[in-house]
């Protein structure tokens, strides 16, 4: 049998999208390999948000290089939004490289690898040909229990330092009743926990309003209705566009989780200006305010970039207040690098890096303290959760994320898929730890 190793970089969206080219290569009859190495078809799935991952796709594409050279008939195969975004130069750059296809494309994968991998054009594919959704095409999921669930593709949003919108494209929503088929498909199937994928997931709906007046609120409800699914969570919402029929779901939807990531970037309004976020300081707070209020055990996550070009001590001072005073139970910290084609490359005033670096040790220092102060709070709770596997520190106990989405290594007898309740005896800033493991009564 011909193998494959498919390398994921990025968000969760790219994910979803590497579950389905893995769906379609086995399809194809290729199994999974889990090195590089043993692989004869080699797919790198992309991330050009920042720089970081641009950087390990350079080290993992020289590695492939070589892997090619020593067998020729290795297929090599770049995908997602670094392939969309440098489409016309990325075979001039890795003239090794057989297959570029960007996110949109990925229906169109199995037709270019051919059966078992033969015959392959060297071409490179995007979003300016098709997008088209990937819900209908096989799937091979990390674990049968949990999914992601796409509702829209693509960002109407003009954020200065993003470029998923020239990679992505516009906004276009799914069709609810296509999406909560597959809700009850999953279900049918076992999955307990769905999760709801868009770049600004919270704005789904509004281009459907032609023939369809529906929003956000309404799909959380529907999801909600389908038997079997115990769990609901969502991301990326935009703030601008948190309405009171979300809010309103998520407090009265038993599946849907109490967690929302909320991302912040800045808590400067001078900064979120210039970044394009169209929401500011008092505005974020004032949403924060009112969705504790209507979910009172609500647990917050966030995005912050550290050190975007204007930032003074000042604005960066204004951040460190908001992360201190919402007190995020996690955060995503990011030192800003320039993405070309986006606005902020351009702007003058860039920070200079050693800046940037005591910036974020600051910032992850605030973060770690309140998101400690959070956790240890859960101490002496019993939480429900549900099973992921073996811990990652300790085979011998048991890891699973509560409704909250805090992990937990805890002792018990129980199997991946299950729902238990665990007494909380420990926390981290990052992670609680609990004992007696009992199963939730069906």
């Amino acid at each position: 049998m011909r193998r494959y190793h498919v390398t994921t970089f990025g968000c969760q969206m790219n994910a979803h999208d590497s579950e389905r080219i893995k769906g379609m290569l086995e399809e194809l009859g290729l199994g999974e390999t889990h090195t590089a190495e043993d692989a004869d078809v080699l797919v790198f799935n992309t991330c050009t948000i920042r720089e970081k991952p641009d950087t390990r796709l350079a080290a993992h594409l020289g590695n492939a290089k070589a892997l090619k050279e020593r067998d020729p008939e290795r297929v090599i195969a770049v995908g997602g939004c670094y392939a969309e975004a440098q489409r016309e130069r990325i075979f001039a750059q890795y003239p090794f490289v057989d297959v570029a296809f960007g996110p949109g494309s990925i229906p169109h994968l199995a037709e270019w690898l051919g059966a078992g991998g033969h015959g392959i054009a060297r071409s490179s594919f995007g979003i300016a040909e098709e997008r088209r959704f990937a819900a209908t095409l096989p799937s091979s999921r990390e674990r049968p229990f949990q999914a992601w669930v796409q509702v829209s593709m693509g960002c109407n949003s003009k954020c200065a330092y993003c470029i998923v919108p020239a990679v992505r494209g516009r906004e276009v929503s799914r069709r609810p009743g296509e999406i909560v088929a597959e809700v009850t498909r999953l279900a049918a199937e076992g999955v307990k926990e769905v999760t709801l994928l868009g770049q600004n997931v919270n704005s789904w709906g509004r281009d459907l309003r032609a023939d369809l007046d529906t929003e956000f609120g309404e799909l959380l409800r529907a999801c909600d209705a389908v038997d079997g699914i115990e769990r609901i969570r969502f991301t990326s919402p935009h703030p601008k566009d948190f309405r009171e029929p979300v809010i309103a779901a998520i407090a009265e939807c038993d599946a849907v989780c109490e967690h929302i990531h909320l991302p912040l970037q800045s808590g400067s309004t001078r900064i979120l200006k210039s970044m394009r976020r169209t929401y500011s300081r008092e505005r974020y707070v004032a949403l924060v305010e009112k969705l504790r209020a209507a979910i009172p055990d609500l647990a917050l996550g966030t995005d912050i970039i550290v050190g975007f070009p204007g930032e003074t001590e000042e604005d960066f001072g204004e951040t460190l207040a908001v992360v201190d005073e919402v007190g995020y139970d996690s955060a995503f910290t990011f030192v800003y690098s320039p993405r070309a084609g986006t606005e902020a490359a351009a702007m003058p005033d860039q920070v200079p890096d050693e800046v940037k670096r005591d910036r974020i040790e600051r910032l992850v220092e605030v973060v770690q303290r309140r998101a400690r102060e959070r956790n240890d709070a859960r101490v002496g709770l019993v939480e429900e959760v549900l099973v992921e596997g073996p811990s990652r520190t300790d085979p011998a106990r048991l890891r699973g994320r509560t409704r909250r989405n805090t992990t937990v290594n805890f002792t018990g007898d129980a199997r991946p898929g299950e729902l238990v309740l665990v007494e909380i005896d420990a926390a981290t800033s990052t992670t609680l730890g609990g004992s007696r493991a009992v199963l939730v009564a069906a």
